[in-house]
């Protein structure tokens, strides 16, 4: 039966992949998950069921913030992006002439683990950091101190569809390049991503990198969940989604980019699936390289966003015709997409935890020998015993239950603001509830699902 069930939901969900980024994880979990699984399906229900007999005012005190009165200072913001610029120069610099070894080179250990598995995390958490470490806004003031002005305006119907497009290209290589950790071919695509984003905003000004990059936008919108936030410059801590009701409806293009955040992080973790790997005819104990299976990357991510989309919309749509459609389909999308967030976030960090506990060693014994620290060895230990396993896949699947329960609350707090009604609002979520349900026990699945490749 639990075959039967994913196999439902993953043709639904996605089609044809294999093997994602720059460190793999040949993780196979031997725990009796079942009964974990269970348990996290059964708290996400709850907490459905918790939803219809708490009264409005305590869904809303649950995401109001506490005011920290600290002060929030973006004066020397452009001087970091500048010198966050010089050191991705330099970076460039030790992927084109350091060891071709993605283990010992700073520019793949970078990109593929301090930014895109840890800095994405601490963004989540921590609020918008990206402001003071993008490495384009200290390169754009230089260019202004030269008297260059931007060319056009961006065109508003333009919205954040140069974004997604953008980031679809990144996860198109983080799914489907073949050697995306070498560095001197790694050396180039970063290189080349830079240079169109910064003639992006040669020519439409700041705003492309709001709107047209895609990293920043997905930092963005992971911003507007963390903990930590300003509020009229000031500092406030809250339960992550505080600041969604208190923000604008994101327009049509920003709340598709928001869901396909999730589908990109869920079917990055399910190409990796032995399961997986049946299903396009590979035997995963004999992979061939991510070479064989480019076209299956590409056909899968091109599969798996669209069908979130529209699973997600018709389940908006369901919830809105129970009720009456008081509020056009369009608007509701938009209004619940944020409620997303979390789930992908928590996606985040449960799929990159175990490979992000190797590869941070590399780090540590990269930085560690440029600097006559003394030499690091790097262990994989924690994986062979059943403490530390524990601790890792329960740390994992708190993550995944923890981001459903919030979005859940989240989401119902959105629909209290748009319907107005304690009824109506949870009425016009039970189809998206029962999806939060479905999507858990995918997603606890996904983690203890045996990993090759």
């Amino acid at each position: 039966m639990l075959r039967h069930l994913f196999l439902i939901l993953t043709m639904v969900f996605f089609a044809g992949q294999a093997h994602a980024h720059a460190s793999e994880q040949g993780f196979v979990l031997l725990l009796p998950t079942k009964l974990y699984i269970f348990g996290g399906v059964a708290s996400v229900a709850l907490t459905i069921l918790l939803i219809f007999v708490m009264p409005p005012r305590i869904g809303r005190a649950i995401f109001r913030p506490l005011q920290l009165d600290m002060p929030i200072r973006r004066r020397y913001a452009l001087i970091t992006s500048t010198m966050s610029f010089a050191l991705l120069i330099l970076l460039l610099i030790v992927g084109l002439f350091g060891p071709h070894d993605p283990t010992r080179n700073l520019l793949p250990l970078s990109v593929w683990t301090v930014f895109w598995t840890a800095f994405i995390i601490v963004q989540g958490i921590f609020g918008n950091l990206w402001i003071w470490l993008n490495p384009w806004s200290g390169a754009y003031a230089v260019a202004q101190q030269f008297g260059r002005k931007p060319v056009k305006q961006f065109p508003a119907w333009l919205g954040y569809w140069p974004a997604f497009a953008s980031f679809l290209a990144f996860a198109a290589v983080l799914l489907a390049h073949p050697a995306p950790a070498d560095p001197h071919g790694l050396a180039g695509l970063v290189a080349g991503y830079w240079a169109i984003h910064f003639a992006g905003m040669l020519v439409f000004g700041p705003v492309w990198m709001h709107q047209g990059e895609g990293l920043t936008v997905l930092l963005e919108n992971y911003a507007r969940i963390s903990l930590f936030g300003s509020r009229k410059n000031t500092l406030q801590f809250g339960i992550s989604g505080w600041q969604v009701p208190l923000q604008e409806t994101p327009g049509l293009s920003l709340a598709i980019f928001m869901i396909a955040t999730l589908a990109i992080g869920s079917f990055d973790g399910l190409n990796e699936t032995f399961w997986w790997f049946t299903q396009i005819g590979i035997n995963p104990l004999e992979f061939p390289g991510r070479s064989a299976v480019i076209f299956d990357n590409l056909a899968g991510l091109g599969l798996a966003v669209p069908s979130l989309i529209a699973i997600y919309g018709v389940s908006v749509w369901i919830g809105n015709a129970m009720i009456g459609q008081p509020v056009g389909f369009l608007r509701s999308f938009c209004v619940f997409a944020p409620a997303i967030l979390p789930i992908a976030l928590a996606y985040h960090f449960a799929h990159y935890l175990p490979g992000f506990l190797v590869e941070i060693q590399y780090v540590a014994r990269t930085v560690g020998s440029l600097l006559n620290l003394g030499s690091v060895t790097v262990t994989t230990g924690f994986f062979n015993t059943l403490a530390t396993v524990k601790i890792i896949w329960l740390s994992q699947a708190g993550a995944v239950v923890a981001g459903h329960v919030i979005a859940i609350l989240l989401s119902h707090v959105l629909a209290l603001q748009l319907h107005g009604s304690h009824k109506k609002a949870i009425i016009s979520q039970i189809p998206i509830a029962a999806l939060m349900v479905a999507y858990t026990f995918f997603g606890l699945w996904l983690l203890a699902s045996p990993r090759g490749g």
